[in-house]
């Protein structure tokens, strides 16, 4: 980030103790993420940044941070805002008291819906934030060109953004192996920045084609193998702790002190109810303590390496000069945030409602677009299809069984188009969620996020379809013939404009209205949000009916 000669001079006389600090930080244990020492020291704050750290420094204000631990903040390295079906504004008040000072978006979901209009959305937001929100360009609308979202952004719709955006996950791996045109030309816009991946169990002369091509990590490893061969290629490894992608314990093996330097903590997608219940970034790095890492690799993880991968030389470490993002709590193994700082400010009630507007989110509203209600007929069963989709709760791996193989009857899974492109309805048979009656429908359906269904009957299903159609999009429950549980997201049928308390309230309510209908999944919706998305392994949901990858 780029400084005036006045912030500059500022923090001189600070740190040569002719002006005092703007805060100091008083006797705090400094945890060194270089050495790994505890230092008990003060720290300056001159505007946004550190100016000094040692021993008696004066400041406007102080802190007394005796009994307490000083990190820096940390770097979520790959997320999607709209999973947490909250706006910007809201999400940071979810995420920024848990330490979370910096992260990479990739706002691809509304941009499926949207296109541009909500890319700029993004970008705009995050100017209006504390923490500092890098927004990604997304590189894959739709994920694949097959797909039919409510936008297709190629090459020359990205170029505009080129200069001062990186390139987030590159999701069309057929694309590039094969040097389609468009793919290749995306590639060379954003090439010598950081270009996001995304390569599931590509291993081979397909990793050596992404490396090659410039694409610099990933976050779908589920093993620690799969990690090793990508971390021999020459990508950085970003570790996953979302609501249904939680690789976090089988890579965990990978957090030492020799391969810290290449891998990153990120959630992917995380919604709400996790956050309140569990935590955010701060949950993963208690989870990796737990399991018996070394603190060092595991914070290092959080804090440093995200920030030298993505060419942040100003954050990730405490020491004079960098950005003051700086994180006060009593326990590195728990990992609770007491004290936040954000680029300077002191994170409080009083600095969130300091913020900037909000921009206008109202131009992605009333964005399902169908002609007509759904009816029973629009759900019949795939009687001539015997191939099933089988969902393991936890992942985002899908296998391939056959319906004689079920011990239980699958249900009943559908995709309807939404986008007011096609009239589509793609049927399939699913086995995992394990409904002795009624229905859960979706209109965030990655990446696409065209209507995907879930049910024991075509009667159910269209009951349930029909009530995100109604109510702008969001997520519906169904028992015994009647709506049960509904989470209106009118924003791009993916977003709530509550409070992200009340939507996580709102999240607990609909996960207990699918769990009474027999559902054993611990986050539903979110699996069932997954199914359409034909860039993961190895069977998926389209509009044209059941995928085999």
């Amino acid at each position: 980030m780029t400084r005036t000669p006045e912030e500059i001079t500022a923090c001189i006389e600070v740190a040569m103790r002719r002006k005092p600090a703007d805060y100091v930080i008083k006797g705090a244990r400094i945890f060194d993420l270089i050495t790994g020492e505890l230092r008990r020291q003060d720290i300056a704050i001159c505007g946004c940044r550190i100016a000094a750290i040692g021993e008696a420094y004066d400041g406007i204000r102080q802190i007394d941070a005796q009994g307490l631990t000083a990190v820096p903040g940390f770097t979520d390295a790959h997320c999607h805002i709209e999973s947490s079906m909250v706006t910007p504004q809201a999400w940071e008040r979810m995420v920024l008291p848990r330490g979370i000072t910096s992260a990479v978006c990739d706002p691809h979901e509304l941009v499926n819906v949207a296109g541009t209009a909500a890319l700029d959305y993004f970008i705009a937001a995050a100017q209006t934030l504390l923490m500092h929100l890098q927004v990604q360009i997304p590189s894959c609308v739709p994920a694949l060109p097959s797909e039919e979202a409510g936008a297709r952004l190629d090459a020359c719709a990205l170029s505009p953004y080129a200069s001062r955006q990186a390139l987030a996950e590159f999701m069309n791996v057929p694309g590039v192996i094969s040097a389609d045109t468009d793919v290749v030309n995306k590639l060379a816009a954003f090439s010598g920045r950081p270009i996001d991946g995304h390569a599931p169990l590509v291993s081979g002369d397909a990793l050596n084609a992404l490396c090659a091509a410039g694409i610099t990590n990933d976050h779908e490893c589920s093993t620690p193998e799969e990690a090793l061969l990508k971390l021999r290629s020459g990508m950085t490894i970003l570790i996953r702790a979302g609501s249904v992608g939680r690789n976090l314990e089988a890579l965990a093996p990978l957090l030492e002190m020799e391969l810290s330097g290449n891998l990153c903590l990120c959630t992917d997608d995380r919604d709400p109810r996790d956050v309140m219940r569990e935590g955010h970034l701060d949950a993963a790095i208690r989870k990796a303590i737990a399991l018996g890492r070394d603190p060092l690799a595991v914070y290092r993880a959080a804090c440093l390496t995200p920030a030298r991968h993505f060419g942040w030389r100003d954050r990730g470490l405490l020491a004079p000069g960098y950005r003051a993002d700086i994180v006060l709590m009593p326990d590195l193994a728990d990992c609770r945030a007491q004290i936040v700082f954000a680029n300077g400010t002191l994170v409080t009630e009083e600095a969130f409602n300091a913020r900037p507007p909000a921009p206008d989110c109202a131009p992605f509203r009333n964005s399902i677009k169908l002609n007509r209600p759904f009816s029973a007929a629009d759900f019949a069963a795939p009687e001539a299809e015997n191939r099933v989709i089988q969902v393991t709760d936890g992942t985002l791996l899908t296998a391939e069984t056959t319906r004689e193989a079920c011990e239980i009857a699958p249900a009943i899974l559908a995709l309807a188009a939404r986008h007011g492109t096609s009239s589509k309805i793609g049927k399939a048979w699913v086995q995992g969620f394990a409904l002795t009656e009624g229905a859960l429908a979706s209109t965030v359906g990655h990446d696409s996020h065209n209507l995907c269904v879930v049910g024991s009957s075509p009667e159910a299903m269209a009951i349930a379809a029909n009530a995100l159609r109604d109510c702008g999009g969001g997520f519906a429950v169904v028992q015994g013939g009647k709506v049960t549980g509904l989470l209106p997201l009118p924003i791009g049928g993916l977003l709530s404009d509550a409070p992200w308390t009340e939507v996580a309230a709102a999240l607990e309510q609909l996960h207990a209205a699918a769990h009474a209908t027999g559902c054993p999944l611990s986050n539903p919706f979110l699996a069932l949000a997954f199914l359409p998305l034909p860039v993961i392994p190895s069977a998926r949901i389209t509009l044209e009916g059941h995928l085999t990858l």
